[in-house]
């Protein structure tokens, strides 16, 4: 029999646990389910949306209005349907030509941005040899990003979230908006993230590595109204809108955005 103190630091320490994530299958290998963020202030729902991606199942490619053939912006739910994805997310942020990435942003066939700025995280992905995982996340203060330019056809850059010591590296602050981020998992696992809910960023990274989801690294791709997730499958369509930093909730239509670029799951054949 347990003795009552220590049943109640047992209970307290349950009582404090995260709840396991109740993950719903989309379609093989696409998993989404709202997990528990930051203890909030009552504005908006407190969930961080999460699609969960198998690389074995599905590619990563790198959607832009600047490449050939293409030109609208689109929202994530339109880029998705345009290229036959069934997961859509903001690339990174870009600049007020409407087009350009802040950041270095290139694929196989097209480069929207040569750039290298001091941003840390870089998510690399449509392997150009055998041997390597089919998505990782670079974190320049550990990896040679010279290296993952020879072994990957696409590379995306933005602010690093978690970095490859798993130790969340966003500078606490007051400052509160809605989060697109971009993760992976300890299984390879590519993980979508969008929180509507407006938090400031070091308690949201908090969150999510507190969560039992096996996150291992992540990085930040969008902020405020900009900032959207869509997926489909099993007859469902999921969309999450960001919101204005500011706005007071009345003048928030939660309506998507068109963005110039985005990173889209698109099921292998």
């Amino acid at each position: 029999m347990l003795l009552p103190a220590v049943a109640a630091v047992l209970l307290g320490a349950s009582a404090q646990a995260p709840a396991a994530p109740a993950w719903q299958a989309l379609e093989p290998g696409l998993e989404y389910a709202l997990l528990d963020g930051p203890p909030s202030d009552g504005e908006g729902d407190g969930k961080i949306a999460a699609v969960r991606i198998d690389p074995a199942r599905f590619e990563l490619r790198l959607a832009s209005a600047s490449a050939p053939g293409q030109g609208a912006l689109l929202t994530a739910r339109d880029w998705a349907y345009r290229t036959g994805a069934s997961a859509a997310i903001n690339a990174s942020m870009y600049q007020e030509d409407l087009r350009t990435s802040v950041s270095l942003m290139k694929s196989r066939d097209h480069v929207n941005q040569r750039r290298v700025s001091k941003d840390k995280a870089v998510l690399a992905f449509d392997p150009l040899v055998s041997g390597v995982p089919p998505v990782r996340i670079v974190d320049r203060d550990c990896d040679d990003l010279t290296d993952a330019e020879h072994r990957y056809g696409t590379l995306v850059q933005s602010i690093r979230m978690v970095s490859c010591e798993r130790r969340n590296v966003w500078a606490p602050s007051d400052r509160r908006f809605s989060t697109a981020a971009i993760g992976v998992d300890a299984k390879g696992r590519v993980l979508f993230f969008h929180a509507r809910t407006r938090w400031p960023v070091h308690d949201l990274v908090k969150a999510l590595l507190e969560l039992p989801i096996e996150l291992k690294q992540a990085m930040y791709v969008e902020g405020g109204p900009e900032a959207q997730l869509f997926a489909r499958g099993g007859g469902r369509e999921i969309e999450r809108v960001g919101t204005f930093e500011r706005a007071p909730r009345a003048a928030d239509a939660g309506r998507a955005w068109p963005v110039p670029n985005v990173i889209v799951a698109i099921p292998k054949k």
